[in-house]
């Protein structure tokens, strides 16, 4: 690929970004759904919680996309993956025990450290919703606005 190449393809990624975010919320959306209702896995307090973030994602993003709302897309969808990826990283380092479950005043029915998948020994469902919050927020940081 030539140097023009790339420079001529940078700003296509780059506006293709809002359609990446919309795209992971519900990739990750349908997978949180696909383990509660079809695997019978229930959901913790924090699980719950990077829910109420993650959902209203799909359809804020779905709306910014097909309404091309490129200006204002961050101001309103940003804060909500800021916030599920901290609640995310949070319960990954309970689930890793780097912080210990008794601090977390989320613990009702369902313990929040359960591996519930682990995949590759290490892969586990909090990581999963902390890797989707990163690529929607990543995604919304580097998007261009169409000029």
């Amino acid at each position: 690929m030539s140097a023009a190449t790339a420079t001529a393809a940078r700003p296509t990624l780059r506006l293709g970004l809002l359609h990446l975010a919309w795209v992971q919320a519900i990739v990750a959306m349908s997978g949180s759904l696909y383990f509660s209702e079809y695997m019978l896995f229930p959901p913790c307090a924090l699980c719950w919680y990077q829910r109420i973030a993650m959902y209203p994602l799909v359809f804020v993003l779905g709306v910014a996309v097909v309404r091309r709302d490129d200006r204002n897309v961050r101001a309103y969808a940003l804060p909500l993956s800021i916030i599920g990826l901290l609640i995310a990283l949070y319960h990954c380092a309970m689930t890793y025990n780097l912080i210990p479950e008794s601090v977390c005043s989320a613990t009702e029915a369902v313990s929040c450290t359960i591996r519930w998948i682990n995949w590759y020994g290490w892969v586990t469902i909090p990581l999963l919703s902390a890797t989707a919050f990163t690529v929607i927020t990543a995604s919304l940081i580097f998007h261009k606005e169409a000029r």
